[in-house]
């Protein structure tokens, strides 16, 4: 259950960088701005999903307060980065650097994700059991 409701978020939040791509390839920026700015927006609201209720419901069950849920932390850190350095980019119509950026970002954020889709999130399902449906009803609440 969790693992289909957070890879069906990770979705969404990639269609909107593929929005933003577009828009700036074919020279709208001020589309391309507003679509960045919903994956940015989407992206850090699923970190917080995560940071704010599943790790920590994970960890409660679990007692397993390091390993993949720290990793994934640190992970969310570096992608934050990477996002801000892509604001400041497209918002000083840095264009080749925003895409640079972007490149590098997204390979990591594929990578992050997968890790999650593959690991974590299955782990989380079996951890929470159950309450899986609960925790899904909290997380959709936060929006």
């Amino acid at each position: 259950m969790i693992l289909e409701f957070m890879r069906d978020d990770h979705r969404a939040c990639d269609h909107h960088y593929a929005e933003a791509e577009s828009a700036l390839t074919a020279n709208e920026t001020d589309k391309a701005k507003e679509a960045f700015g919903r994956f940015a927006a989407s992206t850090l609201h699923h970190f917080d999903m995560e940071e704010k209720q599943l790790f920590l419901a994970f960890e409660k069950r679990t007692g397993m307060m390091g390993g993949p849920t720290q990793m994934m932390r640190y992970e969310h850190q570096q992608l934050r980065s990477q996002l801000e350095s892509m604001r400041q980019a497209l918002e000083e119509n840095r264009i080749e650097d925003f895409f640079g950026i972007g490149e590098s970002m997204m390979i990591m954020l594929q990578q992050h994700n997968m890790k999650e889709e593959q690991m974590l999130y299955p782990m989380i399902d079996r951890a929470l059991g159950t309450d899986a449906e609960t925790m899904i009803q909290t997380l959709k609440e936060m929006a």
